[in-house]
This record gives C-alpha cells, structure tokens and sequence, in this order.
C-alpha cells in the first residue's frame, strides 16, 4: 500500500515561491488500478515524480508497504518494487530494445521472451527487439517501448505518467486492458495512472484531492 499524508511541493520561479502540490493525501491500496485526471499544469506528473522518487516533498511524507520511503531515491524506491514511466521516455543511443528489457528484468532473457513483452504493448517484435531506443524511434513507438520494460520488470507498484501522450491508432482501452492484465498477473500488484484523458475507468480527478 502506498500512502501519500499531507504532501506539499514548490518550485521557485523567478525568486517567486510558486505551489504545484498543496496538502495532499492519499490511499493506494493493493491490488488496485486507479486513474487520476485532471486539467494540465494541474500538478499531475509532479505528483507522479514525487511517488516515484524524482522529487522530494517540501512537506509531509510518503509511506510505501509500512515503510517511510520520503527521502528515498528513485533507485531505493525502484528496488522496493516501485516502477515508473515517463511522460517523455529517456532515448539510448547505442542501447538495443532487447538490451532495454533484459535490464528492466534483471535477467538474459532470450529475444523471445522480450518479444513477448513487445507484443503485449502492440508492437511487432521482430521489427524492434534489434533496434536502438534513439531518435529513429517516434514518440509512440518510445512510450510502447516504455511500457514494456515496465512489465517486464513486473513492480508491485508501477506508476505511468500519461502513458497514451504521442500513441496513435491505439486507444487509451487498449491500454487499460493491459494494465488490467499486469494487475491480475502480478500478485496484489498496484497501478496508477496519471491522464489528461477523463474516462470511467476509476479515475480519481486531480481537483478533488486539492479540495
């Protein structure tokens, strides 16, 4: 279970004190998928950044399985079985697809089993796996890529920062069903997902936790 208790966080403009982040709780349960939407420049992604570790609160503390993790690092909370995915992927040159995945996995995983986690996210494997994550990739093709080291590292928390930013011709269902099945597939594994995109999927807007 994560939980967030009274998290606040700034940033300083200018030398002015600009709030993002005022006086948050909130209640991740196992085994749950949960949507949080809201408009943008709402202080979606900082929450995200701030679970995953990226950015450290001004105020209040942030508890994962029974554990204070508020000033952990990302690496300490990705160890914890925390994982995260950009809004904007990191892009490797010289680094291959396969590579990628066998080291969100920690394992030699033969091509394959990676390709395995390609064609989950709707990518034609044999067309990828020998790629570099570089520039000749689109954002798209970048943010599929991304969410299969993510389930291939298989967290007990993973974290997605507007996973359906730049993916054409799939829709934002799709994706959820794959969430979905991470969820069911990884034992009281949780999920939460931060989205401009307002649909019934248990969404949580961003407005009603600044309330």
């Amino acid at each position: 279970m994560l939980e967030l208790r009274n998290v606040s966080f700034g940033v300083n403009e200018e030398g002015q004190e600009k709030e993002i982040i005022r006086d948050i709780s909130l209640t991740i349960p196992d085994g749950k998928l949960i949507v949080i939407t809201g408009p943008n420049g709402g202080g979606k992604s900082t929450l995200a950044r701030l679970i995953a570790g990226i950015e450290k609160p001004d105020n209040g503390s942030i508890h994962y399985k029974g554990k204070d993790i508020t000033a952990m690092s990302i690496t300490d909370r990705a160890r914890m079985g925390i994982g995260f995915a950009f809004q904007q992927p990191v892009r490797f040159k010289g680094l291959q697809v396969l590579d990628l995945i066998r080291l969100a996995t920690g394992k030699s995983l033969s091509p394959a089993d990676a390709c395995a986690y390609l064609s989950q996210v709707g990518l034609c494997a044999k067309d990828y796996i020998d790629r570099e994550v570089n520039s000749s990739l689109s954002g798209g093709e970048l943010k599929r890529i991304e969410i299969a080291t993510v389930l291939a590292k298989a967290p007990s928390l993973a974290v997605f920062d507007e996973p359906e930013a730049g993916i054409d011709l799939w829709s934002f269902q799709n994706l959820i069903e794959v969430f979905e099945g991470m969820r069911r597939n990884i034992k009281d594994s949780s999920i939460l997902i931060i989205s401009h995109q307002e649909r019934e999927v248990g969404s949580v807007r961003l407005s009603e936790l600044l309330r």
